[in-house]
């Protein structure tokens, strides 16, 4: 019998030694007195230290100067490609109704489907060029104030958001100005409002406590 089991530990350190696992053979009970001052537990599946398998830092490398978030010119391009495919949806909805709606006294016909699909591409071309005229004035300005000011925060929004509805009414005289910067200035004043919201509700519960 012990004769049986010399031979599996040399077996068993013969196939050992072969992996590359070590021929000593130490058995958990010779190794449970060994002091581990400095060293970390490895991972019983993998012959890795698990410290080398955190990440703490980002998956990514930004180059020299650059910021992890995407600034207002990264953002414009997106910004007014987005406000053209919404108005141009929301116009061919809206020309869809006008259509119907002026053509209810017509039967359906050749020319009755035309003057529909006249309208649709008609308002979702009007609302398309409004928004995207919008953006790209809104785009432009929030840009502008970045670069002077050297800061983004939601003081560029507003401010942009003001100067674009003021340029955009300007051929109404003084009052269309008025309008239009009242409405900007309010548009983006909301938009600044809740993207700060859970930071101001934070906020208020910190201070009532």
């Amino acid at each position: 019998m012990e004769s049986g089991g010399g031979s599996g530990n040399k077996t068993t350190g013969g196939l050992a030694g072969f992996f590359g696992a070590g021929g000593a053979g130490y058995s958990h009970a010779d190794l449970a007195g060994v002091p581990l001052t400095g060293m970390n537990p490895l991972s019983p599946y993998l012959n890795v230290d698990p410290r080398y398998l955190v990440q703490d830092t980002d998956e990514f490398i930004l180059p020299t100067g650059a910021n992890k978030t995407r600034g207002r010119f990264e953002l414009a391009f997106f910004t007014i490609g987005g406000c053209c495919m919404t108005g141009a949806a929301f116009g061919a909805m809206n020309g869809l109704r006008l259509g119907l709606k002026e053509t209810q006294n017509m039967p359906w016909s050749k020319p009755r489907n035309v003057q529909i699909l006249n309208m649709v591409t008609r308002q979702g071309a009007l609302w398309a060029n409004t928004l995207g005229s919008l953006a790209l004035l809104y785009s432009a300005f929030g840009v502008i104030i970045e670069k002077t000011r050297g800061a983004e925060d939601d003081l560029n929004t507003i401010a942009a958001g003001t100067m674009t509805g003021m340029l955009y009414k300007c051929t109404g005289g003084f009052r269309g100005v008025a309008r239009g910067g009242l409405a900007g200035l309010t548009l983006t004043s909301l938009y600044a409002l809740y993207n700060n919201w859970e930071h101001m509700k934070g906020s208020l519960l910190q201070q009532s406590l």
